[in-house]
């Protein structure tokens, strides 16, 4: 290990710890085992992101463990305290085994397992000896299956400020990084100091599965925190790399990706190189790249390559400058590489192949090549894209291994930027793509491998199992040209039809048309609404007849909702008597093999057309086109929007519009006569037709004319639409003299990082917005609400400033505990966003941090503003939500307010 002066380096080969944790001088820390439970509480999937993580308890005053809750699941009513111990490696069982879970799933089903509880024990620090002078250590957690957790001091008196809640790594990821949490106050220096820690534990049917009669839902938890004590320093962090495998000596893409930690200073990667350069051969730092303290991020690197390198490893030297010290340093890195040989009939195996999604993210996919080579002068023939289910990581084998072998077709499995990412939808969706594009230009670039080589922006068939089975449904319905054929295998239909929300704690206190509001930013992910989509698109869904994790019924009603669209439809469906969710034959069998040789022979013919079809679209940003027609603007953003295509014998069209106010069509797909457009008849003509695209605006009620083709496609709709961002993130702190608001940001870096593998730069100050004029990726602003900086910004929404304060509509906003969050236009991207994440209190900011979406599901329409009653009742505290007009602009069709 190299030692610099004020920096720890190290070489993937030889990790040691940064700090050595174990020394005489070090700080120890005890977790206790016994734990305080309290639950169980009726709570559905997603619920905990707006209620408190501690409901029903308020964690910032002293607890009484003596007291009584209400709670509908438990014998009269109420529910108390009651006790629990941990393993010594911190695995927790939570389980409530005095509830009669069988009577409660007997009329709720799948819905009524799921629930809440509130956990809590002690950890206590003791310091060194002679620790005076040492730094004020942090910790660094780890809650696996866990949603929350928070940690105040222990104290008789109610906290001055609420506490910080942390999510945890709910969805046991590997690779997921421990999160750092400085400490709520400063340890004693001369004796053990004692700490409180609450765990908000939710069980979701997804993660822990149905329990059987007479089993008992229990929650398997696992908490380890360990001392970290800052220091001038940073790490590599070797799990978090994008490396990928090199074919014959050459690439198989051109990222890597180094995760780097800084432990305490501001340092930022200026530089990168080899430390020794053979010819044909070097890297470079795509950028540079700046790096808060305790925070992880993945430095981009490209590879230029123009001849072999046949090495073990690629060792480099990066270039760090620190915030403090005008001496840069530099990190020595050795990274092991996979050398295959060129494949042949015999030697095919998987490839590990890399890109840059959003311009500068390193990403990894998996790729098989086809057995044989292109028959020549036949198109090549298009890949298998293949989505895996949940938890699945492309980095084990087991996902492409137990796909079926093609001749003469690639199989791509992307990553959906982890095991989990955001189930096949916004930047997963984007990833899916991202990869075959990386895949046909890694072939291309080498002239060695265009034997299997494939054509730009090439069709696919889509193939995928459980969640992977619902993204195919997903993307193929909502990029309908792209899709030549879908394999859906044991796929539920949509969040809602999982698990029923219906025992949820807010619906028993929200306006139902505030719940219609947020329940839309939903609509896009609801795969039943937009298969008229794919009723030209022919499907094979599997599903094993006793699936006890997707209920077979998923599939079979999908199919039947498929053939109402079109009694013709080429859909079958295989049910297969007897088997679970998985079985090694679920895709490996005659019928799908049939199936994929049937698309595959037929992929240079042309498209079966019904003479009638309909195009459904919720957010036309994240939408393609249907027989080339494409919905670019709806009517009343937040609603669905509908194209009918009705095709005539004399070579007359016309088109029928629902909510749609702007269409474009790839004209020379349709030689026709005459186009009418609802109640217009539209300019159509041979020499329009020649200009490629062709784009019909609304001129009024059910008129319409073309236009000339604009480059804008409407993006908002609801707050998850954020996370699709053209390039990495950047979080702008406001007040950078605030410790919340920059735990904030570090805590959004770090949950971007582990749920999506998305970058963000943290910039602290709000004079630093002004760089980011040029900047494509997505912004997020944190702050006050009263902040002077906002009465300076340009704004493009009815949020404005007025007399140093936040108003919407004219109504200022300065009510105690307000969280406030809405989208904005990008300064300078019109397909980029804005978002403010605003509060008008230290409460106020917590509860907006919690709606920052994450994961899916949770229903945050383009703006919302969350108040104190959240606390205890969830969604039900919302006094404002809604969904901007088409133009950014009040939309009083999809808006409530209280």
């Amino acid at each position: 290990m190299l030692v610099l002066p004020l920096l720890f380096a190290m070489s993937v080969a030889a990790m040691e710890a940064q700090i050595p944790l174990s020394t005489p001088r070090a700080w120890k820390i005890d977790l206790s085992k016994n734990w305080d439970v309290l639950g169980p509480f009726p709570i559905h999937a997603r619920e905990q992101q707006f209620i408190s993580p501690s409901y029903p308890v308020n964690i910032s005053k002293p607890i009484d463990f003596s007291r009584t809750w209400p709670s509908s699941y438990a014998d009269k009513g109420r529910v108390g305290w009651t006790k629990t111990q941990a393993t010594t490696a911190g695995d927790l069982k939570v389980s409530f085994p005095a509830i009669r879970w069988n009577d409660l799933r007997a009329t709720e089903g799948w819905a009524a397992l799921q629930h809440h509880a509130v956990l809590h024990t002690n950890l206590t620090l003791h310091p060194p000896h002679n620790s005076d002078a040492s730094p004020v250590p942090r910790l660094l957690v780890q809650l696996i299956q866990g949603s929350y957790i928070a940690i105040i001091p222990e104290s008789d008196s109610p906290l001055s400020s609420p506490p910080e809640w942390h999510a945890g790594n709910i969805y046991a990821m590997e690779r997921t990084l421990p999160r750092a949490i400085q400490l709520p106050s400063p340890p004693s220096a001369t004796g053990p100091t004692t700490y409180h820690v609450f765990v908000s534990g939710d069980y979701e049917i997804r993660l822990f599965g149905d329990a059987k009669w007479p089993r008992t839902p229990t929650q398997s938890i696992n908490l380890t925190i360990d001392v970290e004590v800052p220091s001038h320093s940073v790490e590599l962090e070797p799990s978090q790399d994008v490396v990928c495998d090199f074919v014959d000596g050459y690439a198989f893409g051109d990222a890597i990706g180094l995760g780097v930690r800084s432990l305490a200073r501001w340092w930022t990667i200026t530089d990168a190189v080899l430390a020794t350069e053979p010819e044909g051969f070097r890297v470079e730092l795509l950028r540079p790249t700046k790096i808060a303290p305790s925070q992880t991020r993945i430095v981009p690197i490209r590879i230029i390559q123009t001849k072999k390198y046949s090495q073990p490893a690629i060792a480099m030297n990066l270039t760090l400058a620190s915030d403090t010290d005008a001496k840069p340093v530099t990190v020595s890195v050795k990274l092991p590489l996979q050398q295959l040989p060129r494949w042949t009939e015999k030697t095919l195996s998987a490839i590990k192949g890399t890109y840059f999604y959003a311009q500068e993210m390193p990403t990894a996919f998996s790729a098989f090549p086809p057995s044989l080579e292109n028959i020549e002068g036949r198109n090549p023939q298009p890949p298998i894209l293949c989505l895996h289910g949940a938890g699945v990581d492309i980095a084990q084998s087991f996902w492409i291994d137990s796909l079926p072998r093609q001749p003469h077709s690639w199989l791509v499995t992307p990553s959906g930027r982890t095991p989990w990412g955001l189930d096949w939808h916004g930047p997963s969706a984007k990833d899916a793509w991202g990869s075959v594009d990386a895949l046909v230009a890694i072939i291309a670039a080498n002239a060695a491998w265009h034997t299997r080589k494939l054509a730009p922006q090439t069709p696919v068939v889509l193939m995928g199992h459980s969640n992977g089975g619902q993204g195919a449904w997903y993307l193929a319905a909502r990029f309908p040209d792209r899709v030549l054929g879908v394999v859906p295998a044991a796929a539920y239909i949509k969040s809602q039809a999982y698990v029923s929300l219906l025992m949820s704690r807010s619906a028993h206190f929200i306006d139902p048309a505030a719940r219609a509001i947020l329940e839309s930013s939903l609509t896009p992910d609801d795969n039943d609404l937009f298969l008229s989509n794919l009723a030209d698109t022919p499907v094979l869904a599997v599903h094993g007849g006793n699936d006890d994790n997707v209920p077979v019924w998923h599939s079979r009603e999908i199919v039947s909702v498929l053939e109402t669209w079109n009694d013709d439809a080429n859909v079958t469906f295989r049910e297969d008597a007897r088997q679970l969710h998985w079985y090694p034959t679920v895709l490996k069998n005659d019928q799908v093999q049939a199936f994929l040789d049937a698309v595959l022979q037929s992929s240079s013919l042309p498209r079966p057309r019904s003479k009638s079809f309909t195009l459904t679209v919720a957010v036309p940003s994240e939408s393609g086109s249907l027989h080339g027609w494409k919905i670019e603007r709806l009517t009343v953003p937040g609603r669905l929007g509908r194209l009918t295509v009705q095709a005539f014998g004399d070579n007359r069209l016309r088109i029928v519009t629902s909510n749609v106010d702007r269409f474009s069509v790839l004209a020379e797909m349709w030689d026709v006569d005459s186009l009418q457009v609802d109640n217009s008849l539209v300019d159509f003509s041979p020499q329009l037709r020649g200009s490629g695209v062709v784009t019909f605006e609304s001129d009024g009620r059910r008129a319409w004319k073309t236009v000339p083709q604009k480059a804008f496609t409407q993006v908002s709709a609801r707050v998850q639409s954020f996370l699709s961002t053209a390039a990495p993130f950047r979080l702008v702190v406001l007040d950078e003299t605030s410790p919340r608001d920059n735990s904030l940001a570090l805590r959004i870096a770090h949950d971007l990082n582990a749920y999506h593998r998305l970058d963000a730069e943290i910039i602290l100050g709000c004079e630093s917005l002004n760089q980011l004029a040029d900047d494509t990726g997505n912004i997020l602003i944190i702050g006050d609400a009263s902040s002077p900086f906002l009465a300076k910004l340009s704004w493009g929404t009815p949020f404005q400033v007025e007399n140093n304060r936040l108003t919407l509509r004219d109504s200022p906003l300065e009510e105690p505990g307000l969280g406030i969050l809405f989208l904005h236009p990008h300064p300078r991207n019109t397909e980029g966003q804005m978002l403010f994440l605003l509060s008008t209190d230290a409460s106020g900011l917590e509860r907006a941090g919690r709606l920052f979406p994450i994961r899916t599901g949770v229903t945050v329409p383009d703006w919302l503003i969350t108040s104190n009653r959240a606390e205890q009742i969830g969604a039900g505290g919302v006094i404002g939500a809604g969904v901007w007009g088409r133009d950014w602009s009040w939309n009083e069709a999809m808006s409530w307010l209280y």
